[in-house]
């Protein structure tokens, strides 16, 4: 009986894994679907297209539907949706302070959607301008610090990104974390690049101002909020100004 338990629980987290990684894969799909509608289908012309597709590919989607994707985009092959970026604000556990963005076709279902996670876990919605104000828009880079055989520094990275005029770089541990202003993100990847380093992501995104600290019991509550509100396709990043540490939530998405 028990090992018929213990199969029954693998095979339920398998299935959790599987339907988050399938809504991972669709939203990754999404932004390469946007980012080619909005400045073409060539990957060396348009770098949000390139680093969507990036980001992509090192999540292990498949090749045949990146391209897809792209044609939708682009208009070389029907069947694209309308998609619009829109922002919502709530207060999580605590008064922790989100922003959650939304890449949809339907601004009603997005709208109950966040609606229904944000009250169904313990926060409130809150008016226009209340949190975004918390948070402004910078480019990040995030870079591992094992590259092939080798632990990088926070001096490799800044000899190597300095010239492309980044804010700071911040050690996450395993993890280094490259802001700048969103002009110059596409200068700070191709330094690393350029660097012979490899960079798990680069995109435009949106940092705290400051952080409020959360204790164990509030990381635990806001986690389970950020996963009800990943739970729909809609969304695609939430931000918090939550300070956490040791592998703790800071930024889901």
């Amino acid at each position: 009986m028990s090992g018929h338990s213990k199969w029954a629980t693998t095979k339920h987290q398998k299935a959790v894994v599987d339907a988050r990684r399938a809504k991972s894969f669709a939203k990754l799909i999404k932004n390469i679907e946007v980012a080619a509608r909005l400045g073409g289908g060539d990957l060396d012309g348009n770098p949000t297209l390139y680093d969507a597709v990036q980001k992509a590919r090192k999540t292990s989607v498949p090749k045949d539907n990146i391209e897809r994707a792209i044609k939708r985009g682009s208009g070389a092959e029907g069947g694209g949706a309308a998609y619009e970026t829109l922002f919502y604000e709530a207060y999580g556990p605590a008064g922790i302070a989100m922003l959650i963005e939304c890449l949809t076709d339907n601004r009603n279902r997005s709208a109950s959607d966040v609606r229904v996670a944000v009250t169904r876990n313990g926060g409130t919605m809150a008016d226009v301008g209340s949190t975004a104000r918390v948070f402004s828009r910078k480019g990040v880079v995030l870079l591992t610090k094992q590259q092939e055989g080798r632990t990088l520094t926070e001096d490799d990275v800044l000899e190597a990104t300095l010239d492309a005029g980044p804010d700071e770089v911040n050690d996450l541990d395993d993890a280094f974390e490259i802001i700048s202003d969103p002009a110059v993100t596409v200068a700070v990847r191709t330094a690393v690049q350029e660097a012979g380093l490899d960079y798990d992501s680069a995109e435009v995104s949106f940092v705290p101002e400051f952080t409020q600290p959360a204790d164990a019991e509030t990381l635990e509550k806001l986690e389970r909020l950020v996963d009800a509100l990943e739970d729909s396709d809609d969304v695609q990043n939430v931000f918090t100004n939550a300070d956490v540490q040791n592998d703790a939530l800071v930024n889901a998405g």
